[in-house]
């Protein structure tokens, strides 16, 4: 009788571990497969990432236009998106040249014949657009002569380190592109403008002034890191992609501005069309002429980069200072487009890998 009840016990006992070990297998497979799913939805989170920030900065835009706030607030709001936005780049520049030693920056070939293309075009376009009496051909104009003497995007150096490009020459070819528009741009525009009361030298400080302080602070800093903090530098070099994420955050606010300078704009739709399809041609002329020049080099992808991912910041400041201030929106319009193309390039450089 004990021993027949025993038997009976254990016989339970055998069947609960196996019911145990069968739910712990069911447990380990929702486990695993709940795994999975998040790391394909980290993934594709990551590969949209450049997308999601253009329609989340445009969305924060339109959800901020249907609250009625006082004029008080709306300043505060802009006021605070004038001091994050340069924020943003200034800690993004620095992390990106904290993993570039100055002393190997070096002037290549395919740096002139990029400088050549930013300022033939600028000219070209320049001496077109003074013999154009229509407004809206006039305005088209000015906005792919902005397109073209736009120098390179600070951020450009975070791209290109994604893509694999070489961040050396995409830095020097930066500081090139800036020197080429702060020359060129007070020396035509007065054909344009001959309403613009500038000399040369208050337009060439202006200029200097605008672009200079964000590219080149960064730029000693991390210098001064690499020489007198080698720890920090190291700490800091081993957080990945952290320049990119700073970078995310100031597209989402640079989409925003973009949303709010085409919302309160008074031209023709006809016109905001022609200045969109420019604006991306453009883009689409430059980043392919960039990497066509800097494969020549052996640096295709850092031509793209330097040809194509223009600072529209500056853009839009340079149209409302110095041409019809109209143009101001081709810098939101070509942020669009370039930040398309970078979106494409990530995306199927992830895809290679």
């Amino acid at each position: 009788m004990h021993n027949s009840q025993c038997t009976i016990h254990n016989a339970q006992f055998t069947m609960h571990n196996s019911r145990l070990s069968t739910l712990n297998s069911q447990l380990s497979s929702l486990n695993s497969r709940l795994s999975t799913l998040i790391s394909r939805l980290s993934t594709l989170i990551s590969q949209l990432s450049l997308p999601i920030a253009m329609l989340a900065g445009v969305l924060s835009y339109v959800v901020y236009r249907q609250f009625n706030v006082s004029p008080h607030v709306r300043e505060m709001v802009y006021d605070t998106v004038a001091i994050v936005q340069p924020l943003l780049l200034f800690v993004m520049l620095f992390l990106s040249f904290c993993k570039i030693n100055p002393v190997h920056l070096r002037i290549r070939p395919w740096h002139v014949w990029l400088a050549l293309i930013q300022a033939g075009s600028f000219v070209a376009l320049a001496c077109i657009a003074r013999q154009t009496t229509s407004f809206t051909s006039q305005v088209v104009l000015e906005c792919a002569m902005c397109c073209m003497i736009c120098p390179t995007a600070t951020a450009a150096v975070v791209i290109t380190d994604k893509l694999g490009g070489n961040k050396l020459s995409l830095v020097t070819y930066t500081i090139i592109s800036n020197l080429v528009t702060s020359i060129a741009v007070p020396l035509i525009v007065p054909m344009l403008n001959t309403n613009l009361e500038l000399s040369f030298w208050t337009s060439f400080l202006a200029i200097i002034k605008k672009v200079f302080p964000l590219l080149v602070f960064p730029f000693l800093l991390a210098w001064g890191v690499r020489v007198f903090f080698p720890r920090l530098l190291t700490a800091l070099l081993q957080i990945r992609d952290l320049a990119f994420y700073f970078w995310i955050v100031a597209l989402a606010l640079a989409m925003a501005v973009t949303a709010q300078a085409v919302a309160h704009s008074n031209v023709s739709v006809l016109c905001l069309v022609e200045m969109l399809i420019v604006t991306m041609v453009c883009c689409l002329l430059q980043f392919l002429l960039g990497k066509k020049i800097g494969g020549i080099y052996n640096d295709r992808i850092s031509g793209g980069q330097a040809l194509g991912q223009k600072n529209t910041v500056f853009m839009i400041w340079m149209g409302a200072s110095f041409l019809n201030p109209v143009t101001a929106i081709s810098g939101g319009f070509y942020s669009i487009w370039h930040n398309t193309v970078n979106s494409y390039q990530l995306y199927k450089n992830r895809k290679q890998r």
